[in-house]
């Protein structure tokens, strides 16, 4: 591998020319890629429904085009899923990407297209690792394998007599990624894309011990788990002592702020790096450029031409959105994106906050249906997120998992929310870490802060501690059991924790 990293890593600095080009000519930059992407929708059926040849300018397009959903562009994408070709993109298309965020029984199938893959998901790669050595320029990172946790379906056909496939998108970029690309990953692609998720842990650990890992990309949950594994392989509880060449995780998906203090204790090593992206499967929208540093990199020439809508826009008939130049700091922005995987003015169900505009970086906020706003409070995933890292600094805790629900008003008492939380390691006093992290929700949420004045509106959140495992096995039990399923952090009314909660009490009982 020695032979190949210094190849490599000139090949990630040469990238970043590319870099900072788009990130000095953001709004430029985004013309180009609408004026290619109406260009090559022309000639769709989607793209000859609204006019694409007669648009030429984003005003225009925002008038003609509404905003879709899945459920509005799903039509389409099933007549592409059933071999019609030239519906949404101008390529033929036959790679859908299995979509769950949640425990919700529909799973989205997410077109993938050569161009997406080429130009957005295995580009926006390349330039993770490039803004990497940015920062690192003597890493030593490619001399070593990647360790990649992911792909929780194996790739499957569509229908016995297709020519199409599906899986997760780990696990359909996995099945094409250049030949160079399995060369420094591990483990092998028969493991990698196993379904059954025990046993995927059980021989991934066996598989890794003795290789030279020297980073890992994964969800923080799935991560753990594998960790953990290999401790009880090994007998150790740091894992610097299995790979000591270990120098950066990769990780995404979900808010890592109530896993940093657990990893820095499973990975006790001074030069650990951490790299937050943001990739889903309708595209790779960003990565952290300064690491250590809030603020994602919002990538700008990988095929996705973005607005933003703001949250008052969100659930209006005609909600308007803002390009680049319009966005302001701080604000809650849903993310829609037109994309060369065919995605057209496509919400993707995050919301963002921009932390600069030049250049243009984003947080994740939470998403447009993962919410507590029962009561006015407007509580997302963010404020959520911050209260529980406060509350397991004060208390010595460390959460593993976490869901939160209103209770509603009654002829009893006031409304409230209610907690669900796995801990790794169980606070030193539960009541002090309810009390900090109802503080801090109020400290920073303002709506909050009101509704909780004086218990009028809203009384002092209840918390049920649950095992360590139970969502996992809760998940398990709904057949969702994979990197790509997990409960949602809040919710807006009381299905899951209702199902939870039941579920928890019928096991206790077993």
């Amino acid at each position: 591998m020695r032979i190949l990293s210094p190849a490599i890593s000139q090949l990630a600095r040469l990238r970043m020319g590319r870099i900072v080009y788009f990130m000095q000519y953001p709004v430029q930059v985004q013309q180009q890629v609408f004026q290619n992407l109406i260009s090559a929708g022309q000639y769709t059926e989607f793209g000859k429904q609204y006019g694409f040849s007669n648009i030429y300018k984003i005003d225009e397009y925002k008038k003609r085009v509404p905003i879709h959903t899945y459920d509005t562009i799903k039509p389409y994408i099933q007549r592409t899923m059933e071999g019609q070709q030239n519906v949404l993109w101008n390529t033929p298309i036959k790679w859908f990407a299995k979509s769950s965020g949640t425990t919700a029984d529909k799973s989205k199938f997410i077109p993938v297209t050569v161009e997406s893959l080429d130009e957005c998901h295995y580009r926006s790669g390349r330039d993770v690792i490039s803004l990497y050595y940015n920062n690192f320029p003597d890493s030593d990172v490619f001399t070593g394998k990647s360790l990649v946790i992911g792909g929780s379906h194996q790739v499957n056909k569509l229908s016995e007599n297709s020519d199409s496939y599906f899986g997760d998108l780990s696990a359909v970029m996995l099945q094409n990624m250049p030949f160079y690309g399995n060369m420094i990953r591990t483990p092998d692609l028969e493991i990698a894309l196993m379904d059954e998720w025990e046993e995927k842990i059980e021989r991934m650990a066996n598989a890794v011990i003795h290789e030279n890992v020297t980073s890992i990309a994964g969800v923080p949950t799935w991560t753990i788990v594998l960790i953990k594994r290999i401790f009880e392989l090994t007998g150790t509880d740091n894992l610097a002592d299995v790979w000591p060449n270990l120098e950066l995780y990769m990780h995404g998906g979900v808010s890592f702020t109530p896993y940093r203090e657990q990893f820095q204790r499973l990975i006790r090593k001074p030069m650990m790096n951490y790299q937050e992206t943001y990739n889903a499967s309708e595209g790779f929208f960003a990565a952290q450029d300064i690491i250590g540093e809030e603020g994602l990199l919002l990538f700008l020439n990988h095929g996705i031409f973005y607005e933003f809508m703001p949250m008052e826009e969100l659930g209006k008939e005609e909600p308007q959105t803002l390009q680049l130049q319009d966005v302001e700091l701080g604000k809650n922005y849903a993310l829609v994106i037109s994309t060369n995987g065919g995605l057209w003015r496509y919400l993707v169900g995050d919301t963002v906050q921009f932390t600069s505009l030049l250049p243009y970086r984003i947080k994740v906020s939470g998403r447009t249906k993962s919410f507590i706003n029962a009561f006015g409070e407007e509580v997302i995933v963010e404020n959520s997120d911050t209260a529980i890292a406060k509350a397991s600094e004060a208390t010595g805790a460390i959460v593993n998992d976490y869901t939160a629900a209103p209770v509603y008003f009654s002829e009893k008492g006031n409304g409230g929310h209610e907690w669900l939380i796995e801990f790794d390691v169980a606070p030193n006093d539960i009541n002090r870490f309810m009390q900090v992290l109802d503080d801090t929700l109020k400290t920073i949420n303002s709506d909050y802060e009101a509704k909780r004045y004086k218990n009028i509106a809203l009384h002092m959140p209840a918390v049920h501690v649950l095992p360590q495992g139970t969502f996992c096995e809760f998940l398990k039990s709904k057949g969702k059991l994979g990197g790509q399923h997990k409960v949602p952090r809040l919710n807006n009314d009381r299905k899951y924790l209702e199902e939870i909660l039941k579920f928890t009490a019928e096991n206790m009982n077993a």
